[in-house]
């Protein structure tokens, strides 16, 4: 184990090793780029300013008319749309739903019957991501359920409906 002489005999090298780096660091030229080409830069720019050369004049830049090209754009209707046709979407059909108390909801257990707010035979709603996009009705297939489409949104309606 070191002693604390020998500890504090590192640190002063250490520190005066530091010491020497700024020290060499300051008297050095700055590096291509730094702060005193940008200093001098500034400098001479605001000396030509009150010298009233003419060489602090703007000129402005010619830019070309901007465009709209965003997807909501109504004076395009072939919408390119193949950029977000790989994006997967969750879709759900919505049977019905109710609003209760956390009250009745922690007395519910098997057997208990939740009234919904949809009459029987009713179509069900198809959502995707939480957004309704048809109405339809079960279908077995194949020993799975399945849903028929019976009213689905237009096309343009669906895409508003998701954005």
């Amino acid at each position: 184990m070191m002693s604390d002489d020998t500890n504090d005999n590192e640190n002063e090298e250490v520190g005066d090793d530091w010491a020497a780096a700024l020290e060499e660091q300051g008297d050095a030229p700055a590096a291509e780029g730094g702060d005193d080409d940008w200093a001098s830069a500034m400098a001479e720019q605001a000396d030509s300013e009150e010298s009233g050369d003419g060489a602090a004049a703007v000129d402005t830049a010619e830019l070309p008319e901007l465009k709209d090209d965003s997807v909501g754009n109504s004076s395009n209707p072939d919408l390119d749309l193949d950029v977000v046709m790989d994006i997967p979407v969750t879709i759900s059909m919505e049977v019905g739903a109710t609003a209760i108390t956390i009250r009745n909801l922690l007395q519910l257990s098997q057997g208990s019957v939740v009234e919904l707010d949809r009459l029987a035979g009713e179509p069900l709603d198809v959502l995707v991501n939480g957004k309704l996009i048809a109405h339809g009705e079960v279908v077995v297939v194949n020993e799975k359920f399945g849903i028929r489409m019976t009213d689905v949104v237009s096309q343009s309606e669906r895409i508003n409906r998701l954005a």
